[in-house]
């Protein structure tokens, strides 16, 4: 019933509940409506064929659908015998989904329309969860204005995705790591914009990102991997995003891979996250910069160690600097030996290297795979192939939207 609510708004004005019949027309309605988001154009033949009601039935709803304004006649499609049918699609600016990517340093948000392309651009704010005192107050009012700025109608607005690092209870939408509250970030965000808000993992954003609109669709088991100042794993099994008992699954980053290693910011020893996170590997830059390392890092920050990120030795690893090449070897080894556990537990199809330090994927991939060989059985092995995420940076925010569109349709 939610679903119906967010995309049939002006049905639900009435302080008087629905009778069964207007139910059953709403839903049927919201049948035709995730078909055509889903399939794009349609004729009556084919929303009669894949519903299973009759084609006056299906004939009346799409007329009051078009007078709604949120389906529009595309087209005459071709004929297969008779007259040629007309073809049904969404009307893009019917409805509007606002996507927003919060991390820790910085918060990327956009608003997309009904067909999934952005009304916006996707507007990058320097600040996030470490270095902005009240995010849910500072997301609020750049929500509103991103409204304003576009001159979109809240009404049409079916909701608010929202991706959140750290550890979220799916359960009670309670975070345990970031906006710790003691209050769901959804009830504290929805109560100050009047919108439908829907917060996934942002690792598991990534991979709604994937499976909707990136290198997962149409695939059945399939690995994301989110590499960047940590490390986050989302698993697509049997086509379905796995969250876990209480949503905490994926946590690839806190497997140990050295017993004798060092201590993990979790509290465990030698995790995956001690060697082969983006944090490590600026930990370990700085120390070896400062003792003399030559590198044309120094150069491309001044010789001043504040200035160095992941994506300054990126951008080194790319001119061909051999240090920075080294530094992302050592995370592929570490990552290799990691993945070969997960592949033998879930022997997936494709594995797809996303995340901020995924844009040096060409480094990263050949030192995976040769530890792939070490640590895998290579029967199984030889079934999983490794690639960088097509989406990049946006994975996670289109995720976002895809997360929304699952809510409306569930």
């Amino acid at each position: 019933m939610e679903g119906i609510k967010y995309l049939f708004k002006s049905s639900f004005n009435s302080e008087e509940p629905l009778k069964n019949n207007q139910v059953r027309k709403l839903n049927l309605k919201r049948s035709i409506v995730k078909e055509l988001y889903r399939h794009t154009n349609l004729s009556i033949h084919n929303l009669s064929r894949t519903i299973k009601m009759s084609t006056p039935t299906i004939t009346r709803a799409l007329e009051e659908l078009m007078e709604e304004g949120l389906v529009t006649e595309i087209g005459i499609g071709v004929s297969t015998g008779g007259r040629r049918p007309s073809i049904y699609g969404l009307n893009p600016r019917s409805r509007y989904v606002i996507g927003i990517d919060l991390e820790r340093y910085f918060i990327r948000m956009g608003i997309f329309d009904f067909s999934n392309q952005l009304v916006s651009e996707i507007h990058e704010l320097n600040t996030g969860l470490d270095t902005e005192e009240d995010v849910i107050g500072f997301i609020t009012e750049k929500i509103t204005e991103l409204i304003q700025a576009y001159n979109i109608d809240e009404d049409k607005i079916l909701g608010v995705g929202i991706s959140l690092p750290g550890l979220i209870d799916i359960r009670t939408g309670l975070s345990y790591t970031y906006l710790n509250t003691g209050e769901p970030v959804v009830k504290m965000l929805s109560e100050r914009t009047q919108l439908p808000v829907f917060v996934e993992h942002d690792t598991r954003a990534m991979a709604w990102g994937e499976q909707s609109f990136g290198l997962a669709r149409n695939l059945k088991n399939v690995l994301v991997l989110n590499i960047g100042s940590g490390i986050g794993l989302s698993m697509i099994l049997d086509s379905k995003i796995y969250t876990g008992h209480s949503g905490y699954s994926g946590e690839f980053g806190h497997i140990q891979i050295e017993p004798n290693g060092q201590l993990c910011h979790c509290g465990k020893i030698g995790c995956i996250e001690t060697v082969a996170s983006g944090k490590v590997m600026l930990t370990k830059a700085k120390k070896d910069i400062t003792e003399g390392a030559i590198t044309q890092i120094s150069n491309m920050i001044g010789n001043d160690l504040s200035k160095l990120s992941i994506r300054v030795i990126l951008n080194a690893a790319r001119e061909g600097d051999q240090y920075a090449i080294d530094l992302l070897a050592r995370i592929g080894e570490a990552l290799g030996k990691g993945l070969a556990t997960l592949i033998h537990l879930f022997n997936p199809e494709l594995i797809i290297i996303g995340g901020e330090i995924s844009k040096a994927a060409d480094y990263l991939i050949a030192p995976i795979e040769s530890n792939l060989n070490i640590y895998s059985i290579s029967r199984i092995r030889r079934d999983t192939n490794i690639v960088a995420s097509e989406l990049s940076d946006d994975a996670r925010i289109m995720g976002t939207v895809a997360l929304v569109m699952n809510k409306i349709f569930a």
